[in-house]
């Protein structure tokens, strides 16, 4: 005969489940490395795409967030082709900016700390020293201006929201940033162009995501610049990074920003600085390392054949 044990009936307290961060836009840069820093740092998370949310339907917003339960959200969603913004307006605003403010009144009405990114496009460049975050915003297109307004109408619907501007991204963890597209002409010895009458700062992906993490754990609000130290013009950007991956850096052709015919226009200076301080490493401590990774992936990737004419 079986003894009952008391402690089958009484197992303990049920632990309650662990709340998730909430990343939004989970198929962009973005919210790819801050899935991957999370998984790190041994932060749960969940992350959605298009498909699973829609940040601009405060029906999808308010299911997700029932579901999920989150101690925090994250956006990384939003439009992000700048110059096919001027046109394609409608969707511009429509994902940068009634998103964002639709996320912040669902997280404001629950009291769940939002963090969202802003961009160094809300400015002019009619500045000789780096923009820190009381500067007044000056957009000069169509994407800029959408970001504009999504920090206005965020803080509007959430005083404690946290919004980072950023720029210029470099990482080493996909392609779809300049200094690998440098790295690659370089490798396959082919001219690049780039614009040498700008001044950007690039900004280190992995750091970015790092910080404003930190930011958000530590209930930081308002808004925040943060982009590694130091000011480039994008030539100096592809020089640079093609010098400390020991190549020639001549195939780096400098040209006026004006001669590329972009649709949108930039400013020609948007250099980022902080007034709360600058909480990221200096661009050339960082580029060391993402070079020689993003070479590495060159070099053991076999090359795509040429397209042969029909």
């Amino acid at each position: 005969m079986k003894i009952l044990d008391l402690n089958e009936l009484n197992p303990g307290p049920v632990q309650p489940p662990v709340q998730p961060l909430l990343i939004t836009g989970a198929n962009g840069t973005l919210g790819r490395a801050f899935q991957r820093i999370c998984a790190i740092r041994g932060i749960e998370t969940v992350a959605l795409g298009r498909k699973e949310l829609d940040i601009t339907d405060p029906q999808s917003v308010e299911r997700v967030l029932t579901q999920y339960n989150p101690w925090a959200v994250v956006n990384t969603a939003g439009y992000v082709k700048v110059d096919e913004a001027e046109t394609d307006f409608a969707r511009c605003y429509r994902e940068n900016t009634t998103g964002p403010a639709i996320l912040a009144a669902a997280c404001a009405y629950r009291d769940i700390p939002f963090l969202t990114f802003s961009s160094d496009l809300v400015f002019d460049g009619n500045k000789s020293a780096a923009y820190v975050e009381s500067d007044l915003p000056r957009p000069l297109n169509v994407y800029g201006n959408s970001k504009r307004l999504a920090e206005k109408d965020v803080l509007h619907c959430m005083s404690k929201a946290l919004v980072v501007r950023t720029s210029a991204f470099f990482g080493p963890w996909d392609d779809y940033n300049f200094v690998y597209h440098a790295l690659k002409a370089g490798h396959q010895k082919q001219a690049f162009e780039a614009a040498d009458d700008v001044l950007i700062s690039p900004t280190y992906v992995p750091d970015l995501v790092n910080v404003s993490l930190d930011l958000l754990i530590d209930e930081e609000c308002g808004v925040w610049h943060l982009a590694n130290q130091g000011s480039f013009t994008w030539a100096d950007l592809a020089r640079l990074a093609a010098d400390m991956g020991g190549m020639d850096t001549s195939f780096v052709v400098p040209k006026s920003m004006r001669t590329f015919g972009l649709p949108a226009a930039r400013p020609v200076y948007s250099v980022l600085g902080s007034k709360q301080g600058n909480l990221l490493p200096s661009v050339e401590h960082r580029l060391h390392g993402c070079v020689h990774e993003m070479l590495h992936v060159l070099r053991t990737t076999p090359e795509e054949p040429m397209a042969v004419a029909s």
